[in-house]
């Protein structure tokens, strides 16, 4: 952890809630304002809600009568578009964007071609307000997100649509080159192919990936968490905000929106999205620049944790920030709340006819072997007997910046060992681990040689250890380390569906920034 600036005190910022940084920073950043800033400052901060008491502590929808600044809006362009998924894939979307200044009556147009934008859907602004945090030297920002959810769209079906506001229609020729386009999940399992990944940031290689992924031409993305890291430090303490520059999400969504704005981008949250500023569970952020399923634990306390079901896969995002003992910050956030909610969700789609795989993604690491975080002992504890009980199929993580992948695992030791190549099926291996934290973000390293496809280093145990409840770590051998890769990377999996009572399969590759494939194997299961 990063040492605590502004005068904490060192034990009392790693004891610190989110609850209770978010109290903090608002009341020290008040008192800084009036003591340093006189009168005029003190009216500033008045203004905003800062000294009054009515700062949202959550995004809210914006209502201003005029364009930001009173520039025309037909000077205001859109950028930063990106989709995501409604409770159901086949008939509910939302497109969300970014504008830089306020703007009137924003807009989403839809058709069924490019040319005949004919559908004009209202679209709610969300703001932020970020003034100079504590003993930041970075300036004050103002950020507009957009958002247009979607409903009663055919199943299997592309659509065409353009963003805009008053002064700028994507209907005209001026704007036309903004226009994108969507396609629904079918109404029958069909072969997809979705990709994965956590950690990716801001940077050359995060856009190499993004590149890759757009070649692929996959369904839907899962991001697992500590999506742009406007947040360096990542510790979830009061001390971060020093560091803390909103800014990222701007290019972040700019960097992203080559793919975003075609293949929904589906995020949870990592310990880099707490931000306490926005709102006391440090989610408020994240509430305003994406709008994930509502079909969830908890979309207002935990917008990170939802499900969705595409074609014959049921897809579970988790927010781990609840459950680590390594990061704390939000420990217990839910009560136990969204553990009892995996256990019936993961048991209802088990159930569901149609549904073959179950995918569960989040942030911390369930198992890997990192220098840098290793394994997270609360996900061991929480979800992996979860796992365990409903046959998860495969289990996708970020957190540590490398690839990894487990053999078979059950009870936390392995069940049956996958090489690169094989095929496994959970319902008598146990449940594949995959950390895919290469996304962009400066890579970590790993206690033992990689191993990967075209580059077999194999070794039976691996030095390295887990979290514990109350901090510290416990070291630990381990047999389950089966593949490793320094470097930049990402997973795609394609998804092959079967008639009943033949084998649905999940094909596993973890693709190199490169376009080298170094690691591949099937997941198999009965179709039902």
């Amino acid at each position: 952890m990063d040492t605590p600036r502004m005068g904490m005190d060192t034990s009392l910022a790693q004891r610190m809630s989110m609850a209770e940084q978010h109290e903090y920073l608002r009341a020290k950043l008040t008192r800084r304002r009036v003591v340093l800033g006189g009168l005029t400052a003190a009216g500033t901060a008045a203004a905003s809600g800062l000294l009054t008491g009515t700062a949202q502590a959550s995004p809210a929808l914006l209502n201003r009568p005029a364009t930001g600044h009173g520039v025309d809006g037909a000077l205001v362009a859109p950028f930063g578009r990106h989709l995501q998924f409604g409770a159901d894939p086949k008939t509910q979307f939302t497109i969300s964007w970014q504008v830089p200044l306020a703007v009137r009556k924003p807009f989403v147009r839809i058709g069924l071609q490019p040319w005949s934008l004919s559908h004009k859907i209202e679209a709610e602004v969300r703001d932020l307000h970020t003034p100079q945090l504590l003993n930041s030297k970075l300036p004050a920002v103002d950020q507009f997100y957009l958002h247009a959810q979607l409903g009663g769209l055919r199943p299997g079906t592309t659509y065409y649509y353009g963003v805009g506001h008053e002064g700028f229609d994507p209907a005209t020729t001026a704007a036309f080159a903004t226009i994108g386009s969507f396609t629904t999940a079918p109404a029958h399992s069909e072969r997809f192919t979705f990709t994965a990944f956590g950690d990716q940031g801001v940077s050359y290689h995060a856009l190499a990936n993004d590149s890759l992924i757009l070649a692929r031409n996959p369904a839907f993305h899962l991001h697992a968490g500590d999506i742009c890291y406007a947040d360096p430090d990542g510790s979830g303490q009061a001390s971060d905000a020093a560091d803390y520059d909103a800014r990222t999400w701007d290019q972040f969504l700019a960097q992203t929106e080559s793919v975003a704005a075609k293949i929904p981008w589906m995020v949870t949250t990592g310990n880099h999205d707490m931000e306490a500023w926005y709102s006391p569970n440090g989610y408020g952020g994240q509430r305003a620049r994406w709008t994930l399923p509502g079909h969830g634990f908890n979309s207002a306390t935990q917008p990170g944790a939802y499900s969705f079901v595409y074609g014959n896969t049921a897809v579970i995002a988790l927010d781990a920030n609840d459950v680590s003992y390594e990061i704390p910050a939000n420990y217990g956030i839910s009560g136990g709340g969204q553990t009892g909610w995996l256990d019936r969700t993961l048991a209802a789609y088990r159930k569901q006819r149609g549904i073959d795989f179950l995918v569960v993604f989040f942030h911390h690491c369930a198992y890997s072997t990192t220098n840098s975080h290793a394994s997270d002992g609360g996900v061991q504890a929480e979800w992996v007997p979860v796992f365990d009980k409903h046959q998860v199929d495969l289990v996708i993580n970020g957190h540590n910046h490398v690839y990894e992948r487990t053999d078979a695992i059950r009870g936390g030791r392995v069940s049956r060992q996958v090489r690169i190549g094989d095929t496994t099926r959970p319902a008598g291996d146990g449940t594949v681990y995959i950390t895919a934290g290469g996304a962009g973000r400066s890579l970590y390293d790993f206690p033992a040689p990689d191993s990967y496809e075209g580059h077999l280093n194999e070794v039976d145990t691996v030095q390295t250890w887990h979290s514990a409840k109350g901090g510290g770590q416990v070291k630990e051998s381990v047999h389950w380390s089966r593949v490793r890769y320094t470097g930049y990377s990402f997973v795609s999996v394609d998804v092959e569906p079967a008639r009943s009572g033949h084998e649905s399969t999940l094909t596993v590759s973890a693709i190199a920034e490169t376009g080298e494939r170094i690691d591949h194997f099937t997941v198999a299961r009965r179709a039902r």
